[in-house]
């Protein structure tokens, strides 16, 4: 245990620089007196590592120092290699350095680590893109990974769902997200920070004038605050619904997540027959009506009576058709 401590604060020092001891303890969920000791040990094994006082010290490496990664188990030798998405590499124009890079961390593994590296690949593949539905393209996302990488300012034209369709803005671009294999960016428009689908894009030129990211910008902290307003606000109304136990169980594999969060969350009211009521968040009627027909037989829609009169008519319809 002390070991694997004893390597993070060598790579935290290599990675980062100058630590306080306080910066190394928070990263390491350690006390400080921990990290002095751990500093010690470190220089009585011979890592160049010393201390400066004063307002702008903290501990360092001697300029040049490097350590070799045979620290590394079997575990985490493999995890670092599950870690590579190569098709998104290559559509952020990254291809080339990520098999560079895979390459020299291969070279750098003791023989046993790189042959359980290959026992990894071998058992394990991530694919990052979702099911059903036809692949995107996305002519401008290397173009915008350059700009959010190089803090280039960029003036894209994007394709909207109201009126006027086409918009052209000014951004800053903060990061890049992919999701479900969906690609969005996060960017500054004036003041404000937004969230657009890249596959949107129109048209994108990327300005020789630099920006300043926002001080404490967190791309994953902000992506997530994003993701669940979003959600909140994409389902604005309820549908109260009777569910067979055919169709409580397809819920989670035919309907949104939040529809089968409500129905793994919900006391519902079982009756005699075996159905349960439950009240759904749904995006809109019409959109409602769409997915409770997947359903078939196995959900009647209670309310809203604007939703029930739309699920009459289709079952009528399609009675009619099939008679």
């Amino acid at each position: 245990m002390r070991a694997s401590r004893l390597l993070s604060v060598v790579l935290l020092l290599q990675d980062r620089g100058r630590l306080t001891a306080q910066q190394i303890a928070d990263e390491l969920g350690v006390s400080i007196r921990t990290v002095y000791r751990d500093i010690e040990a470190l220089g009585a094994a011979g890592v160049p590592v010393y201390g400066e006082l004063g307002a702008n010290g903290g501990y360092q490496l001697v300029d040049g120092y490097r350590t070799r990664l045979t620290g590394l188990t079997p575990q985490e030798a493999g995890t670092i290699f599950l870690a590579g998405v190569p098709d998104a590499a290559a559509e952020l124009g990254l291809g080339a350095v990520l098999t560079t890079a895979e390459l020299k961390l291969r070279a750098a593994l003791p023989a046993r680590l790189a042959r359980h590296v290959d026992e990894v690949r071998d058992r394990f593949h991530l694919d990052p893109a979702g099911w059903f539905r036809e692949t995107e393209t996305h002519p401008h996302l290397a173009a915008l990974a350059g700009a959010v990488w190089n803090r280039r300012r960029a003036r894209m034209r994007y394709l909207r769902w109201r009126q006027p369709r086409e918009v052209d803005r000014d951004i800053e671009p903060l990061g890049i997200v992919l999701k479900a294999g969906v690609w969005y960016f996060v960017a500054r428009v004036g003041e404000d920070l937004r969230t657009y689908r890249v596959a949107t894009i129109l048209d994108l030129t990327v300005l020789d004038e630099t920006f300043e990211r926002p001080d404490g910008f967190d791309l994953a902290a902000t992506w997530a605050a994003w993701a669940a307003d979003f959600e909140r606000r994409l389902h604005r109304d309820t549908a109260t619904v009777r569910l067979s136990p055919a169709g409580l169980d397809r819920i989670p594999y035919l309907m949104t997540r939040a529809m089968a969060r409500n129905v793994r969350d919900a006391v519902g009211e079982r009756g005699p027959d075996g159905w349960t009521t439950v009240t759904l968040p749904i995006e809109s009627v019409r959109h409602a009506h769409a997915e409770f027909l997947r359903l078939g037989e196995d959900v009647e829609v209670l309310s809203p009576p604007e939703l029930r009169d739309l699920m009459r008519a289709s079952v009528t319809a399609m009675a009619r058709l099939y008679s």
